[in-house]
């Protein structure tokens, strides 16, 4: 073989770039694949709560109302902090009250439409018990006022 062979041949060069942009893309999707599994390990414990208010309808008069905290098989969940707030009916205050051993709460409710409004809807959030594995990162099931009574 001659010295100059090997000089005239671009066949390396071509071949170079290429196999690194393909060991680019599998080192990047396998590293995605690996933080998706490190992010999960985290979460895995943790448990999205809701709440189950009854009665579910009011009017605007006074009303007490029965807050359930449950997580996503029903069980009802004790010590946490029920809050609720106007959601497009009107409370006077932001009312809050912690549910008891069974994970009932009972919050005493005023809530108010604004003028030419039939209904509006009561948010509640909630803050889980310290300690726990518990989160309250999503929309929660609403109390709905509807007007008269």
């Amino acid at each position: 073989m001659e010295p100059r062979a090997l000089a005239g041949d671009e066949r390396a060069i071509e071949g170079l770039p290429i196999r690194l942009v393909i060991a680019l893309v599998v080192g990047v999707a396998s590293l995605s694949v690996m933080m998706n599994t490190l992010g999960g390990i985290q979460t895995l414990g943790v448990t999205e709560l809701d709440v189950k208010p009854t009665p579910e309808v009011i009017d605007e008069a006074s009303t007490d109302v029965t807050v359930e905290v449950v997580g996503p098989q029903g069980d009802r969940v004790a010590n946490a902090t029920v809050v609720a707030t106007g959601g497009t009916a009107t409370l006077g205050s932001v009312t809050t009250a912690r549910t008891d051993t069974n994970g009932t709460a009972t919050l005493a409710l005023s809530p108010s439409l604004g003028p030419n409004q039939d209904e509006g809807t009561i948010q509640f959030d909630v803050k889980p018990p310290a300690g726990g594995q518990y989160a309250d990162e999503r929309g929660n099931t609403e109390v709905l006022v509807v007007a008269g009574g």
